[in-house]
């Protein structure tokens, strides 16, 4: 029931505060992250270890070179260089801090020479003190041998994470365990006379929605309540997309998988962007037919769908635009696309096909559609035979496209990729393409492809190119809209749709990817966009879906909080996140900068207060709808 959901609500958000000041509690420091180092050490940041080179050869200069494993035919750079053994038990020394982020390759060179004397690979830890000892195997022999030795051991800096994840756990047992236990008749009872009062008997069973009031609908129909049709799992799954991107954004703790991704591959944070596509197109079919159903005339709501669109637009360039960092916004150097730029036009591409084709749902046939019916794809031919051709153009220009300088069908992050040779050849088409229409001081000007690559050239994700396979991802949406409505008598028929959806995108994404990070057809690219990037992400969320809908709408196991709350209040939660980033309490001065602890903690409760914040305007029944 709805009491019911709203009294878990607030008992899950209470919780969850709870749960943020006990995290802060474990997780602060007790003093300085970085350990004490000797005279030769540098000072270290966060996610570096000290690395102390001994050059025990006599007469051999050596020159470091050093990258990290992840960075795809790279050039490697150089590290340090280490002077040559003066005599026997004096080396020649240099300290270095190394990223401990990744795994790294190490390669030294004889400097003379420019001839390769040892090549390593290791993975460093956070605050650790290591030393390379490079020396003759033995004496009067030519080998040569690197020996990497740990003085002192790294610290645990995913701990924090660790913890954070065993909290959350406990709350969900807790909460869990909780609505067990008010389920149960006999402790109701016991409840009852305990406390002997009506009015405490009353809020009870309100809590627990009772099935003996007729005026609570049972969670099997909530999907068949009258017009405008909202199903809680969707809502939520748009929730959880939304409340991780709201802690990614703010910086996930400074770790390296909250971020995105440098060019290839897949991190946590880049689920959450076109999960949030996705449910965008399948509200965008079940509040359309809704609102068509009641008697709006299309050419009105074609016309909504412009006002919200150029909104979203208008907002992301004026309001929540990047540029901002550098002063007052400026147009010469304003961003143009981004995230809810992108948004915008997706929204409207997808929902005017939508509008264009829109036909009534048969419901006196809902029942007899077999498991192995496909009205819900024959129906919407012309919007499948339109999408097809998008993603042609797509393909087209992406692999076709003369762009000067470089390769035809580039996919490479340019900078030291690909052994230097295409330095300013970063995202091939799709780059050429914003620069050339866009300009390169109206892009994105620190992408994440300058971690690994050191790109030096504006690069967008949220470019024009993308945009088209953004509007194939919403569309997938709309698909998953269209089973939720077309079969909304047949749970299995639903759940059955949603595995074949997922298991059927699945097989896409590793043929054109060959089940590798870097050597497929097409590989996973969350700046490019990717077909399969698309084909992964729609995948698991239609995966997601099979275990929501269930959950959520058909059972009524979990109410959808606390995510169900953003999840209602999606563009009032974006936009103010990005606004408020800098201000009290979201951010606020920490005791020691280089600590991935005191940077989750603040992450974790900035996060939790925007949750709070959804909680209260959803008690007070205020929605920012544009």
């Amino acid at each position: 029931s709805m009491g019911g959901a709203g009294s878990a609500g607030r008992a899950l958000a209470a919780l969850l505060l709870a749960a943020s000041v006990l995290s802060a509690a474990l997780l602060a420091p007790g003093g300085s992250s970085t350990p004490d180092l000797d005279k030769r050490s540098v000072e270290l940041k966060m996610d570096q270890a000290l690395l102390v080179i001994h050059n025990e050869l006599p007469g051999t200069n050596l020159t470091v070179y050093w990258n990290f494993d992840r960075c795809y035919h790279c050039l490697l750079q150089v590290l340090a260089t280490v002077s040559q053994s003066r005599k026997a038990g004096r080396p020649g020394i240099a300290a270095v801090a190394v990223s401990t982020q990744h795994g790294s390759i190490l390669q030294l060179n004889n400097t003379a020479e420019d001839k390769e004397v040892c090549r390593l690979e290791y993975k460093f830890g956070e605050f650790g003190n290591y030393s390379l000892l490079v020396k003759h195997v033995r004496d009067g022999v030519s080998e040569i041998a690197c020996d990497l030795v740990v003085n002192k051991e790294p610290v645990d800096s995913n701990l924090p994470v660790g913890i954070a994840f065993l909290v959350g756990m406990v709350l969900a047992i807790v909460v869990s365990f909780l609505r067990f236990l008010l389920s149960l008749e006999d402790f109701q009872n016991w409840i009852s006379k305990a406390i002997n009062s009506r009015e405490t008997d009353r809020l009870i069973n309100s809590e627990l929605g009772s099935p003996s009031r007729a005026s609570d609908p049972q969670p099997e129909a909530w999907h068949r309540l009258a017009a405008p049709l909202r199903l809680r799992c969707v809502d939520t799954f748009r929730g959880m997309a939304l409340i991780l991107m709201v802690f990614m954004n703010y910086g996930g703790g400074k770790y390296w998988y909250f971020k995105h991704s440098s060019w290839n591959g897949l991190t946590v944070a880049d689920l959450v962007f076109p999960w949030f596509v996705f449910i965008m197109g399948t509200s965008i079919f079940l509040s359309m037919t809704s609102i068509l159903q009641r008697g709006c005339s299309k050419f009105r709501l074609l016309g909504k769908i412009a006002w919200r669109s150029f909104l979203l637009i208008c907002i992301g360039i004026f309001v929540v635009n990047p540029n901002y960092c550098l002063g007052p916004l400026s147009w010469e150097k304003a961003r143009i696309p981004g995230v809810l730029q992108r948004l915008g036009a997706t929204y409207f591409v997808v929902a005017v096909l939508e509008l264009l084709f829109a036909k009534p749902v048969p419901e006196t046939c809902a029942s007899e559609r077999s498991c192995f019916s496909l009205l819900d794809i024959t129906a919407s031919w012309p919007q499948w035979l339109f999408v097809l051709i998008l993603e042609g153009v797509w393909l087209a220009l992406t692999f076709f496209l003369p762009v000067p300088g470089c390769p035809t069908g580039y996919l490479g992050p340019g900078g030291i990729g690909d052994g230097g040779k295409y330095r300013n050849c970063t995202g091939g088409a799709a780059g050429y393409v914003d620069r050339l229409l866009l300009g390169d001081q109206h892009l994105y000007q620190h992408p994440s492809s300058a971690v690994l690559y050191h790109t030096e050239v504006a690069y967008d994700p949220e470019g024009i190119l993308g945009t088209i396979n953004s509007i194939v991802m919403a569309f997938l949406g709309v698909q998953a809209g269209k089973i939720l409505l077309y079969y909304k008598d047949q749970t299995r028929g639903i759940l059955i749709r949603f595995a074949a959806w997922g298991c059927l995108l699945g097989l896409v994404s590793v043929a054109l990817t060959k089940a590798s990070e870097n050597e497929g057809f097409i590989p996973v690219n969350k700046n490019l966009w990717s077909i399969s990037y698309v084909t992964t992400l729609s995948s698991l969320a239609f995966l997601i879906l099979l275990a929501l809908y269930p959950v959520v709408d058909v059972k009524g196991l979990w109410t959808g909080a606390p995510f169900f709350y953003p999840g209602m209040n999606s563009i009032l939660v974006y936009v103010g996140h990005e606004v408020f980033a800098n201000y009290f309490p979201f951010q606020w001065k920490l005791g020691d900068q280089q600590s991935h602890k005191e940077h989750l903690v603040q992450n974790m409760v900035a996060t939790t207060l925007w949750v709070l914040i959804a909680f209260v305007l959803y008690k007070k029944k205020v929605f920012w709808k544009i």
